[in-house]
């Protein structure tokens, strides 16, 4: 049976990179804002940015999206020097048009008023710009007077048309068209030029450098005008501008760690917002979309400044930037919060809003993740960790830390404070926070492990293809001299909430479930998914188990009957599954390397 519905998406941040501008795209209407994270595009909500979309069509890494003026299309393009104009109008995100304007990376999309031509932008090995028909890729003049990469352009909303550009070489070019020639070069920056906007009703348009300046030019002659705070806007470099609708003022955002909102009139700022002080602080995004402010910090938290408290954003959108390796669910007076962390080591808190814990965490990815009976969040990292969190107060221990001799890829939590952890050629036996116990010259190499509900048992599942069975002894790990043979080297186990049951993955696609009670003698195996199947979780009722897999399917399966299944299909659509929980017995969560989480209904 196929499933269809996903219930809820909470999209990534945007990726960012230190000293790289960071394009957010807004709808003609107001309602959306755009931008782009790895191979997908984010279409959120700006009134309620939990209503997200996803597209994820781009075979590379989306650098920048941008409507048309007219709200139906998207034009989308990415590292390869690809651009996409698909269809905003329907779910499915049709593709209408696909060119390769150049060879390269596109840093900046523009379109004309009448949605019907685009100017690209980037890193091309030829030529560092084009602009062209948007149904037939024919080109409407050439984008020349650069030496070095273009970062930014936009296009004159009103006729007669004009084309600015901003570059590496310290100067922004005038065209005037269509078809687009080019007029004169303007070298007033001192360093690169980060961005160039036109004010919505043409008259004029900004240019923001790496020099901390801004300038303004008129939007039909190219004349300049004057600059916005006299010697300097900004301490830092200068990323982005965004002017307000009525084209009377306009916001910058700095690697000073402010965005400031200046009447452009007078050229003074009227407020400068200040959004921290830590190198993440920095500012490289903002958008002027109705009445909403919003910048993007290094960290790739979205802020939604306020006017009347410069200090203090209204909202800040927290989340994930990079890919999402593992996750768990914990429940605290009846409320489910989603725990996941990913590849930078980041661990977020998903209790409606995102949240992240207060303090230093782990440096390097997060492979593994539990909660045990005491309500601690127990991780293990590739920073030789594992650390004990506790969830009751939200924010990192530096004293509940253990090192681990070797790295670590796996822990699994018992009762009474028990854990066990797998690293590179050992076990850990850990309790209460503290190492008790560890046994190398195994003789094979671990992979994964689960520890039995009822605290006794240990299983160590072997890149050998073989699930070894330990018991606790007071202070040690017995191995019981019991082997359990599955199809391929093991990635992933769990025993069920009860402890009847034992599920192990396999890199050959199988899952098999052996039955505690007989000594595991009894075993069932489940076939259905196209490749290495990598995470697996129980359904709190103990009587259905979920795997993903590289294969980008999630199945969920029946114990009693091997052919009872539900499969969703493109689950994160070209990114496999990292990690998978259940809320209840009907919702199913998942988690991916396109750094998305996603809840889906399973009551059919």
């Amino acid at each position: 049976m196929r499933l269809k519905t996903e219930i809820n998406v909470f999209a990534s941040l945007p990726h960012m990179e230190r000293g790289v501008a960071k394009v957010l795209g807004g709808d003609p209407k107001g309602n959306n804002f755009l931008y782009t994270n790895g191979k997908s595009v984010i279409i959120r909500n700006i009134e309620n940015p939990a209503i997200a979309d996803v597209y994820t069509e781009h075979p590379h890494q989306v650098i920048v999206a941008k409507y048309a003026p007219s709200g139906f299309y998207i034009a989308s393009g990415d590292v390869s020097g690809k651009i996409r104009i698909w269809d905003t109008t329907q779910k499915e995100h049709l593709l209408k048009y696909e060119y390769q304007p150049f060879g390269g990376k596109i840093k900046d999309i523009a379109w004309t008023e009448d949605s019907k031509r685009v100017a690209v932008v980037g890193e091309g090995r030829e030529k560092f710009g084009a602009v062209f028909l948007w149904d037939s890729g024919s080109s409407v003049g050439e984008i020349v007077g650069h030496s070095k990469i273009i970062n930014s352009v936009d296009i004159k909303q009103t006729r007669p048309y004009r084309l600015v550009t901003g570059s590496d070489d310290n100067c922004t070019t005038f065209l005037e068209g269509p078809p687009f020639k080019f007029k004169c070069t303007i070298s007033d920056h001192s360093r690169f030029v980060n961005c160039v906007r036109f004010s919505p009703d043409g008259n004029r348009y900004a240019s923001a450098g790496a020099d901390g300046q801004i300038f303004l030019y008129e939007g039909k002659t190219g004349e300049k005008l004057g600059s916005l705070g006299g010697e300097k806007a900004h301490d830092g470099g200068i990323y982005a501008v965004s002017w307000s609708p009525d084209s009377t003022q306009l916001i910058s955002a700095s690697g000073d760690k402010t965005v400031k909102l200046w009447d452009v009139g007078s050229g003074t700022a009227v407020t400068t917002f200040n959004l921290g002080s830590d190198v993440l602080d920095q500012q490289l995004g903002c958008l002027w979309q109705k009445n909403h402010l919003l910048s993007v910090s290094l960290s790739g938290y979205i802020n939604y400044l306020d006017r009347s408290n410069p200090d203090r954003p209204l909202r800040t959108i927290k989340g994930h930037t990079k890919s999402i390796q593992c996750l768990t669910v914990h429940k605290t007076d009846g409320r489910s919060s989603i725990y996941s962390a990913s590849h930078d080591g980041h661990i977020n808190i998903l209790h409606g809003e995102n949240e992240g814990f207060v303090g230093k965490g782990h440096s390097n990815l997060v492979s593994r993740m539990a909660v045990d009976e005491s309500g601690r969040l127990v991780t293990c990292s590739m920073d030789d960790t594992v650390r004990y969190t506790d969830l009751s107060k939200s924010e990192y221990s530096a004293s509940d830390v253990v090192k681990m001799d070797m790295q670590p890829k796996c822990v699994s939590v018992g009762p009474g404070g028990l854990a066990v952890t797998v690293c590179i050629g050992q076990l850990v036996l850990l309790k209460d926070k503290k190492k008790l116990f560890t046994l190398d010259s195994l003789g094979y190499e671990p992979e994964a492990t689960a520890v039995h509900p009822g605290g006794g048992a240990v299983a160590v599942g072997g890149a050998d293809g073989k699930v070894r069975l330990y018991s606790v002894q007071g202070n040690t790990l017995k191995d019981d001299g019991k082997v359990l043979e599955v199809q391929g080297p093991v990635t992933d186990m769990s025993y069920s909430p009860d402890g009847a049951f034992l599920a192990v993955t396999d890199e050959k696609k199988v899952i098999s479930v052996f039955t505690v009670a007989d000594g595991y003698t009894e075993k069932s195996e489940f076939y259905g998914h196209h490749a290495k199947v990598v995470c697996l979780s129980w359904s709190p009722d103990n009587e259905r188990f979920a795997t993903g897999g590289m294969d980008m399917m999630v199945y969920v399966w029946t114990v009693s009957d091997p052919d009872k299944r539900i499969k969703i299909p493109d689950a994160h659509r070209l990114h496999h599954v990292s990690g998978l929980a259940w809320l209840n017995p009907n919702t199913l969560v998942t988690t991916s390397h396109d750094a998305c989480v996603k809840q889906w209904n399973l009551k059919n």
